[in-house]
């Protein structure tokens, strides 16, 4: 209940997190931010899933938020952020989170998509790279041989009774503030993506994490996506499923800091 109210708190404050709007493109977009630790870290930004928002990034926000300032922002039509007039494909979130990293004039910081914000996170540093420090891809969708929206929604079928059922509240908050027609606009804008074409122009450092019960990404589609990025390692999670990054806070924010600190050591000096 705990992790259920701290999900569900926005716009009020909750540890620590707290929310704020920006106008971005035209289009009024929120973001759950932390306060600066104070350690000289550079930024951390959580791209959330198809269908759901910043709420169930959370647990993981608030466990990376003890040594870097952490952004959970929500992308257009989803969550708090306004609706545009139509749905966004790939290419218009990448972006408009351009643009939204430009009018928080941050630097370059560490993305971490989930899901499909894997995709968008992973187009962000291929056609972006001068904003990416470090990506990490945390149960990216594009697996070619879930190209379909049949084949992707089993998955997510199976994945639904592995996942803990307290996250059911949050997802059917999120899909009822993006509404249904959004949320299957956005599958389909996923399953046409061919995010290998981006994979294979990222420059930064990068961290695939998956769970191990994950059967939206198979084993196969893991250690294909480390392939093809030039500077990848991949986590696996023991027990975690697809939402390993809301499962696993601790484990994938130890994941994410040592890919940090293993990126400044290089680019530092």
């Amino acid at each position: 209940m705990a992790e259920l109210r701290l999900a569900m708190a926005a716009p009020q404050p909750a540890a620590g997190l707290t929310s704020e709007w920006r106008l971005v493109d035209g289009l009024r977009t929120h973001t759950r931010r932390s306060p600066d630790p104070g350690t000289g870290a550079p930024p951390v930004v959580l791209v959330h899933g198809l269908a759901v928002s910043h709420r169930y990034l959370t647990p993981l926000a608030v466990a990376l938020a003890r040594t870097h300032p952490v952004y959970l922002p929500d992308l257009p039509g989803f969550g708090l952020t306004a609706h545009p007039a139509g749905t966004y494909d790939v290419a218009q979130h990448t972006a408009h989170l351009a643009a939204w990293l430009r009018a928080y004039r941050l630097p370059r910081v560490c993305v971490l998509g989930h899901s499909f914000g894997a995709e968008v996170a992973a187009a962000l540093a291929a056609r972006h790279p001068e904003t990416v420090r470090a990506l990490v891809l945390a149960g990216p969708t594009g697996d070619p041989t879930a190209r379909s929206r049949r084949t992707l929604l089993g998955r997510w079928l199976v994945d639904t009774l592995r996942e803990a059922k307290a996250q059911a509240p949050i997802l059917l908050r999120d899909v009822w503030d993006a509404g249904p027609r959004r949320v299957a606009a956005t599958l389909s804008y996923s399953v046409g993506n061919a995010i290998e074409a981006d994979l294979v122009r990222v420059e930064a450092p990068t961290l695939v994490v998956t769970g191990a019960r994950d059967p939206v990404v198979p084993p196969a589609w893991r250690d294909e996506v480390a392939r093809l990025i030039p500077h990848a390692r991949t986590l696996v999670v023991p027990g975690a499923a697809h939402n390993v990054a809301t499962t696993a806070p601790a484990e994938v924010a130890a994941g994410v800091r040592r890919l940090i600190a293993d990126t400044s050591r290089v680019l530092d000096g």
